[in-house]
């Protein structure tokens, strides 16, 4: 059965928070990168460590887009 609107809408949102998420993420990986080339590797992990967090989040996310899709979360 497809999706009414207002389901449409509460998959899309947490779907389009774990693109952020991961385009972030990302971002960080890069400054992360040239922490570590700067010698700075202390703040390299840390910034590391921020990024694992956030890819955790974004699978939780991304989770809760499929659970809205298989029908188990519903806005009434």
């Amino acid at each position: 059965m497809p999706l009414t609107k207002p389901n449409q809408e509460l998959r899309r949102d947490p779907q389009g928070l774990a693109s952020d998420l991961k385009w972030s993420a990302v971002e960080l990986m890069r400054i992360a990168v040239r922490l570590s080339e700067a010698g700075n590797e202390h703040d390299a992990q840390a910034v590391i460590r921020i990024c694992q967090v956030m890819q955790a989040g974004e699978d939780r996310l991304a989770g809760y887009g499929e659970e809205v899709k298989a029908g188990r979360i519903k806005r009434s």
